[in-house]
């Protein structure tokens, strides 16, 4: 359905390229090429898949936001999603900066321009820095042990970003 309407789309705007193309040579091409690629339209399971495959270059899930943005509402959430493997751990371990980053999304798309560089520069002080860093950002696994190897909580991340911000 997807592609048959962007064909009839398509042909409104002929001077947009329109490719049909498998997910996996999709990232192949996506990984040789980024520069040929502007918009992307996927079903949700490939969006998912090119979004997780590519949050690598950006650091990790970790540090990947989204924004849906429509004609009248735009939805703002990191591409990890609710990371529910991990909700019961206690302390909690997910990264917080994909969450606190599309909230920055979320405040330049409403034209908070200089608090979203406020919370945006938070968060690279304390990255740049390296004291505080969570499993992802170490190169361990998740889990409950990944604390005990001297993994951030997601509350100790958030603190320091927060700490940045005073």
């Amino acid at each position: 359905m997807m592609e048959e309407t962007a064909k009839e789309v398509a042909k409104n705007y002929p001077g947009i390229a329109l490719w049909s193309t498998n997910i996996d040579a999709q990232l192949m091409w996506l990984n040789k090429n980024p520069e040929d690629y502007n918009v992307i339209v996927a079903s949700n399971l490939f969006g998912d898949i090119l979004s997780d495959a590519f949050a690598g270059l950006v650091g990790g899930l970790g540090f990947a936001a989204s924004g849906n943005i429509g004609d009248e509402v735009a939805v703002f959430e990191p591409t990890h999603g609710s990371a529910p493997k991990y909700a019961d751990l206690n302390p909690p371990i997910v990264n917080p900066i994909a969450m606190i980053l599309s909230a920055v999304m979320m405040l330049e798309y409403i034209g908070e321009t200089e608090k979203a560089k406020r919370v945006r520069d938070a968060i690279s002080a304390v990255v740049q820095e390296g004291k505080v860093r969570t499993y992802d950002m170490m190169r361990i696994s998740g889990g409950a042990k990944s604390i005990s190897q001297g993994a951030a909580s997601t509350v100790k991340m958030t603190d320091a970003i927060l700490a940045k911000l005073k």
